[in-house]
């Protein structure tokens, strides 16, 4: 299907379509409408297609919201429903660990351009940023790191979260009276996805990018300082000027899933340390020649940042043991319910 001939494009045009994105389609065997994924809910997704917005039926397609699709229109005026006929290939995937514990990934949006790490600086955690980084990175796409509530800090922050950002910009930004909105903006690009823990003023965030009150907003809970989840669904919005932004809930867990590389490119003095080390499977805690220990005697290298990559390594390693493990016991199953067949056959005859 050649999609740079459909007509009445415009209403995809505000949700990411570009040349590239129709040569995608055009590329398909497929027959069907594009539309983008902008909603999901249970067995059902809320897409926009050339015509407009279509509520689509699953039919077994994993979907999230991000996601490129080609559907079946209803087939009758008094249906209201489509169908999704196929997932395109997904880039710039946001994806952790499930946080039920399963053996499973999750992934909270795709075809994604640029992440917005949220960060509150008056409940700055390291570690937490880092991971979130991590996460970022791991998708190809662009981190930048926005800070937030910086008012309410008791202490200047910006160097911190600037020092363990290396590569991802950081801003300063302040919702209520628009300071530091215009920088973020310059800094985005495509299809962005905001990410942070509950209370870190993500919806506030996007209302003053949007320019609109489309999020609810709440308040901090006082007993604890932790945040509300006012944001329940994935869900995105067109922003203007070939953006489109994606909200996500707040993650209060956020476990790495096949995450190497993101953790490489979230500590990149780190992992050029390592090259350097005398075993190439050095973990940099009591190996002879270890140029990472090295560096942090030498007082060159923070030691909480080597604990917090070590940590992010280590769990990374253990859900991808946990994830050979499960697929293992799935082919072994497999075998034997086809061994059970093939006995019941010959049994049978």
């Amino acid at each position: 299907m050649n999609a740079d001939v459909l007509p009445g494009i415009e209403p995809l045009a505000e949700y990411g379509w570009t040349a590239q994105v129709a040569e995608r389609f055009a590329d398909s065997d497929i027959h069907g409408t594009p539309g983008r994924i902008v909603r999901v809910g249970r067995g059902h997704g809320e897409a926009v297609t050339s015509a407009g917005p279509l509520r689509v039926r699953v039919s077994g397609h994993r979907i999230c919201t991000g996601d490129w699709v080609i559907v079946r229109e209803p087939a009758t005026d008094g249906d209201t429903v489509g169908a999704i006929c196929a997932v395109l290939p997904r880039t710039g995937v946001i994806r952790r660990a499930d946080a039920s514990g399963r053996s499973e990934e999750q992934v909270l949006a795709a075809n994604v351009d640029t992440v917005v790490v949220t960060v509150a600086a008056d409940t700055l955690d390291p570690g937490r940023v880092e991971r979130l980084l991590a996460l970022a990175w791991d998708s190809g796409a662009q981190p930048v790191v926005a800070l937030t509530k910086a008012d309410l800090a008791t202490a200047p922050v910006f160097d911190r979260v600037a020092a363990i950002a290396p590569g991802a910009g950081v801003v300063e930004v302040c919702a209520p009276d628009g300071s530091g909105l215009g920088e973020l903006r310059d800094r985005i690009r495509g299809t962005v996805v905001l990410v942070g823990a509950s209370g870190a003023g993500k919806s506030t965030l996007v209302n003053a990018l949007c320019g609109r009150d489309i999020q609810a907003t709440s308040p901090v809970r006082q007993g604890d300082g932790k945040g509300r989840h006012t944001t329940t669904d994935r869900e995105m919005f067109p922003l203007g000027d070939g953006l489109t932004l994606v909200d996500t809930p707040g993650l209060r867990g956020v476990g790495m899933w096949e995450a190497g590389a993101g953790i490489a490119a979230a500590f990149p003095e780190i992992d050029d340390l390592a090259q350097q080390c005398r075993f190439a499977d050095c973990v940099h805690e009591s190996e002879p020649g270890c140029a990472v220990r090295a560096a942090v005697e030498a007082g060159d290298l923070d030691t909480r940042r080597v604990n917090s990559h070590r940590k992010l390594q280590r769990e990374n390693a253990w859900v991808a043991s946990r994830s050979d493990a499960r697929l293992r016991h799935e082919r072994t199953r497999e075998a034997k319910v086809l061994s059970r067949s093939i006995r019941a056959f010959y049994r049978d005859r």
